[in-house]
């Protein structure tokens, strides 16, 4: 153990001074070789340099002549140039292009950049190893509206910035945020307190809480976090993005016999369909204890007793009812994030990646892409039916941008082609909103747009510690303003209760991480 610590030193030494030592091309770069180590010694030095979010590539340019030429400095080679040339060779209709990319001045003899090239109708990628001029060959546009687009707006690159072993390594970091194992579970905080700043303070056994179902009301606010397998990892990158501190949530409902139960969206059915269900308390409480294999951790937030006076118990009923049975909202999911061009996205994450993303989404599952984007980027263009390189095409036709049709916000009136949308949040809100509890601004506020973090800031929440319910954190020494029933680690709500209502209210709000600036009154 001490000569490997010794080691590990050594070549942490070495990374940092090769890496202010530029000019001076090396035989090889301590990290190249770091696969060739015991993997006792190797694995805990890369995942001291590199994370998960490494496996975003970053953004360097579109080229679209040999007349427009991008510049940039790579991970491996540190200047880097780019052109296009058009030809037709092939003899096709539009001809095909040539990608050129010259590379040089790489760091050392055995470092390589990867390379991701895209454009709305295809997505390829390469490998740079030798420093000379290199050529991507594209033997024939696939139709007149790709030559035109590449024309105008060139093909997309993108570099995979922690190069080839940091890539790996950082599949090695996000891989396991989706296991269902201790190895997940500990991935997903660890991920956590990396890059949101989240602490996992553990609770005092027992770790449920026998509630009392008459101290619940209509209206009363579930969040919950889940922390390890398919759902975890979801919520961990989710979380991360839009700076919630929570993944999913639920709200309690009471019928007029005084029976429990739990409005979702998300809920999984025989079928394994995410759906709106309304389900009886006991059910659903069953299965978060017993059957949830993703470690759930659940918090209540009641209603402050004003609110709750405001809240039509009629009218939340009929409309989850009309809800119940839809499918989960994966329409406006993605756009309740995307509220401005660029401040929105985690470096390196950027709309070309995001386009570039969709794009390879599209090819893969076309019909689960329609159902994700591209419905929601049609509303906002008022056309019907384009797909998502119909889409790109119109954008640059009407001298717009991606990133500015991401921020258009979404409407709570926007039909879809299965119904009206909405994510599990947004069921919530739409019912508080049919409740009352957004008059008399309602028609001016858009609840498709709020993230769980956006519902938990309200100012909706009881304030008043002493009329929580006796059982609300009863066994633990730390009083959370709310009450935590299941978890074993105290939940945190940053900005908890703290913002009211106003027109337009978070329609164009910035999220990056790990501050989540929030400017007022955006």
């Amino acid at each position: 153990m001490a000569s490997s610590s010794f080691l590990r030193c050594c070549l942490l030494l070495c990374c940092c001074f090769f890496s202010h030592v530029q000019a001076v091309k090396t035989p090889f770069h301590p990290r190249d070789v770091l696969p060739l180590l015991p993997r006792q010694v190797s694995w805990p030095i890369l995942n001291s340099l590199n994370g998960a979010v490494d496996l975003l590539p970053a953004f360097v340019g579109s080229v679209s002549s040999q007349n427009h030429v991008v510049s940039w400095k790579g991970a491996c080679f540190y200047e880097n140039t780019a052109w296009m040339e058009f030809h037709n060779k092939s003899g096709s209709e539009f001809g095909g292009g040539t990608l050129h990319i010259k590379v040089s001045k790489a760091h050392s003899w055995t470092c390589m950049d990867l390379y991701v090239f895209a454009t709305p109708y295809r997505v390829t990628w390469d490998y740079y190893f030798l420093s000379r001029e290199h050529t991507l060959e594209i033997k024939e546009w696939e139709e007149r509206a790709e030559y035109e687009y590449v024309k105008n707006k060139g093909i997309s690159i993108f570099l995979m910035q922690a190069g080839m072993l940091g890539t790996l390594e950082a599949l090695w970091e996000v891989f396991p945020l989706f296991t269902n194992t201790g190895w997940g579970e500990n991935a997903n905080l660890g991920f956590l307190e990396k890059h949101m700043g989240a602490t996992f303070e553990p609770r005092p056994q027992p770790w449920n809480t026998n509630i009392s179902v008459d101290d619940i009301h209509s209206g009363d606010f579930m969040v919950l976090s889940k922390i390890r397998g398919r759902w975890g990892g979801f919520e961990t990158l989710e979380k991360w993005v839009t700076g919630s501190y929570a993944g999913h949530t639920a709200v309690f409902l009471k019928d007029s016999e005084g029976k429990l139960w739990v409005g979702e969206s998300g809920y999984e059915n025989e079928k394994g369909e995410d759906i709106i269900a309304i389900i009886p308390w006991e059910e659903w409480w069953d299965f978060e204890m017993n059957k949830d294999d993703s470690n759930p951790h659940i918090a209540v937030l009641p209603l402050h007793p004003d609110v709750r006076a405001k809240f039509n118990e009629t009218a939340a009923w009929e409309y989850a009812l009309s809800m119940a049975g839809k499918p989960y909202g994966y329409h406006n999911m993605l756009f309740s994030w995307i509220d401005t061009i660029d401040g929105n996205y985690p470096p390196p994450l950027d709309a070309h990646l995001v386009a570039s993303a969709m794009t390879v989404w599209s090819k893969m599952q076309p019909e689960y892409a329609a159902n994700l984007w591209n419905e929601g980027l049609n509303k906002r263009l008022g056309t019907q039916g384009l797909n998502l390189s119909d889409i790109l095409v119109e954008i640059e036709k009407r001298g717009s941008s991606f990133d500015q049709l991401l921020a258009v916000p979404e409407q709570d009136d926007w039909i879809y082609s299965d119904g009206k949308s909405a994510s599990c949040i947004a069921f919530i809100l739409e019912m508080y909103k049919e409740a009352g509890l957004f008059d008399p601004i309602a028609d001016s506020i858009q609840v498709t747009e709020f993230t769980i973090k956006d519902a938990y800031t309200l100012r909706f929440f009881e304030n008043d510690s002493s009329r929580l319910p006796k059982w609300c954190n009863d066994a633990d020494d730390v009083k959370l303003p709310y009450c935590q029933i299941l978890g074993k680690y105290r939940m945190e709500l940053p900005g908890f209760n703290s913002l009211d209502l106003y027109p337009h209210m978070n329609e164009r709000c910035p999220s990056k991480p790990p501050k989540y600036f929030r400017p007022q009154n955006c």
